[in-house]
């Protein structure tokens, strides 16, 4: 059966994958910069996700193989091993052949991995231009605490609707899993460093996602330390 789908097998460009996971990683490791084995770990999660993507991207379409044995001739393509319908949200959803669906899903997932770049990007460049010893708290940071792992989660994000499979679904939330981990780490080991100062931060601004409602905790006065400006 495989054998009368595999007109335009667009895969096994295994340097393609190489190259795409040393360049998502590389970028990944200058704006996050691990030190600490528990950070490492955390990136071994992201390094999962970047191989199983750029695998199944341009390697071995292994959902697409499990997908076309499942459903043999009642497969939603007639070409499903071209470039085009790996986008399986497409596929699936009968969208696979309009060129507009297309464009509409790599104009939001482009979007959301460009958006989670920028934020990555200044979150790294105030971290980089702070003192270590001076809690950072302004622009991103009085937002969300963790700007760069929202990024991320952004750009992985991204990917995960631009081309889903069967091991990116399964890596997703093993490395969004572990960076929340990380973020909690560090957080405690803010609060050890800033004591009372980490503590009032943390009560005001959320780790991940912006409070659209502000609570008493956040109308609460702002010690004078917290207003000095940097």
């Amino acid at each position: 059966m495989h054998g009368d789908f595999l007109g335009s097998y667009a895969y096994g460009l295994w340097a393609v994958v190489i190259y795409y996971t040393v360049f998502f990683l590389f970028f990944a490791v200058s704006f996050l910069r691990p030190k600490k084995r528990y950070e490492w770990r955390s990136m071994g999660a992201l390094t999962g996700f970047f191989v199983a993507l750029f695998t199944e991207m341009f390697g071995f379409p292994l959902t697409i193989f499990f997908l076309t044995a499942i459903f043999g001739d009642a497969y939603p393509a007639a070409d499903p091993f071209s470039h085009a319908n790996g986008h399986l949200m497409l596929v699936l959803t009968g969208l696979s052949g309009s060129h507009n669906a297309l464009k509409t899903l790599h104009f939001i997932s482009n979007t959301t991995i460009l958006l989670g770049s920028l934020i990555l990007f200044l979150g790294w460049l105030q971290i980089h231009r702070s003192d270590e010893n001076t809690l950072v708290r302004r622009k991103l940071y009085s937002i969300v605490r963790h700007p760069q792992y929202v990024g991320l989660f952004l750009v992985t994000t991204g990917f995960l609707v631009q081309w889903p499979s069967l091991l990116v679904f399964l890596m997703w939330p093993v490395m969004t899993m572990a960076y929340i981990r990380l973020a909690r780490k560090e957080d405690e080991h803010l609060a050890e460093k800033f004591g009372q100062l980490f503590t009032e931060y943390r009560q005001r601004v959320p780790a991940f996602f912006p409070r659209l409602i502000p609570s008493r905790t956040l109308s609460a006065p702002v010690s004078k330390d917290m207003n000095r400006p940097r």
